[in-house]
Formats: C-alpha cells, structure tokens, sequence
C-alpha cells in the first residue's frame, strides 16, 4: 500500500514515497578499540626513550608499571610470581625447612638457610633474614607453629603457592630468580619492569612476561580481557599511556 501524502484543501491525492533505507554498518572490534584508545599513546619503545630522556644522569632510576585491570567483587588481589629474562633486583634470600637428602638436594641449589627443628627457633626469635621460604610436606606441621611470624610478612610456605613440596631443588632455585607482584584492591597493579640503564628490548621483554602472567591470572578466575590499560612511567618521568597495551 502507498502512503498517503496530504495536501491543501478537502481532496487528497496519493503520491508515491520513496522507502527509507536503513544502513547497518558494523564496526570490528579492533576498530572500536582503536576508537577509543589514548590519542597520545606511544609505542612501547617511544615511551622508554621519552622517560629515559627525563633521566639523563640517573641509570639506576626505575622504568615502572601501572596496569589497570579487570576485576568483579569475587576477584582476590591480583598477585603473581614470575622469572624476569633480565632481573631487576638482587638474588632473593632462600630458606629452607628440610632435613636429610632434601635438606642436601636444597643446600646443592643455592638455599641460603636450610635445616629443621632448630631453623624453626632461628626464625622465631628474629635471628634471620630471609625473602623466601620454602618447607618439605614433612616439615609443614612443625613450621606451622611460627605462622604468626612468617604470615604477616608473606612468607608462609603454602601449597597452592607451591612453597610446600618435596621438589625443593627446583624450588629453591626459582625462587632465587623469582620476581614478586601484587595489584591494589583496585585492581591495578604497580610494579618495576627495570631501570633505566636497561635496553628497551630487556624492559619490553619484561612487561610481556608479567602481562602474561597477568592473564593467566585472568583466565584461572573467569576473567576475560583482564587486561585493560598499560601506562608506563619513571622516577622522574611522565606517565605514558602504551599504544597497543592490551594485547602486548
């Protein structure tokens, strides 16, 4: 049926419309985020020699992290543990609660403290500085007695963060070259990714390996795309949002 188009007076005439198109265009994904992404992101690769530009003079300063990530309510605090292709800190201090052929096997990978019952004492009165720790299945119950000393300091051997085993060979020498990080309650993590003497290839290599793990985060907690935004930054310098961050 035509639609009917009115005219002055009491007759109307039917004249022809033309139809209304509607034209859908769909937009890919990829599009969309580089839609909505930072216009004064840079390359990975810009961005350390802009902030290396702001630290002439200070090698040592730190080129830093921040991502902000994904979470829901149920999420727990975004922490990982990773071994960097270029270190950034000193060779952690290991100790190690074991006795007999694992406290040997211990000993022979690099453990800086190993021992039993009498370990156990050490630590309790304060006589030792450590940055891991690391106990056999056999040894757990007794090292559960000084949990009020190692909890608060995150350095509780526990099983689900693999400090708990018999394998303490290949753990200790993990952990020796292991870096540590942990998101906010925000869910954005702050971490060093190296300093400023490092070639930008070594600080890119590093933030893949901790965007990596970050993920791995996010698919063991039903996260998708946990990953939304990378900014870099300095002791000195700028922060610089890194185009691409996401999918680095």
């Amino acid at each position: 049926m035509l639609p009917i188009a009115r005219t002055a007076g009491r007759h109307c005439t039917l004249r022809p419309v033309a139809p209304i198109v509607l034209n859908r265009t769909f937009v890919s994904k990829k599009k969309k985020a580089a839609a909505r992404e930072n216009p004064d992101a840079l390359d990975i690769q810009e961005a350390v020699r802009v902030l290396k530009a702001f630290e002439v003079g200070h090698p040592s300063h730190q080129i830093e992290a921040h991502v902000q990530c994904k979470i829901e309510k149920s999420t727990p605090l975004i922490r990982g543990s990773v071994v960097l292709p270029r270190s950034i800190k000193q060779e952690a201090t290991v100790l190690v609660f074991a006795t007999g052929k694992q406290a040997e096997d211990a000993k022979a990978a690099g453990a800086h403290f190993v021992g039993g019952q009498e370990l156990i004492e050490k630590v309790q009165n304060g006589e030792l500085k450590f940055d891991k720790c690391i106990s056999t299945p056999q040894m757990f119950p007794a090292v559960t007695k000084i949990a009020r000393v190692l909890g608060p300091k995150g350095l509780m051997p526990t099983v689900k963060k693999g400090t708990v085993t018999d394998d303490v060979a290949t753990v200790v020498r993990t952990s020796k070259g292991s870096f540590d990080f942990k998101g906010d309650k925000h869910g954005v993590l702050h971490t060093g990714i190296g300093k400023v003497s490092f070639e930008g290839a070594d600080i890119e290599a590093n933030l893949k390996v901790i965007l990596e793990e970050l993920r791995t985060f996010g698919k063991t907690n039903n996260l998708k795309a946990i990953i939304q935004n990378v900014v870099l930054s300095s002791t000195r310098g700028p922060g610089i949002v890194i185009a691409g961050g996401p999918s680095l």
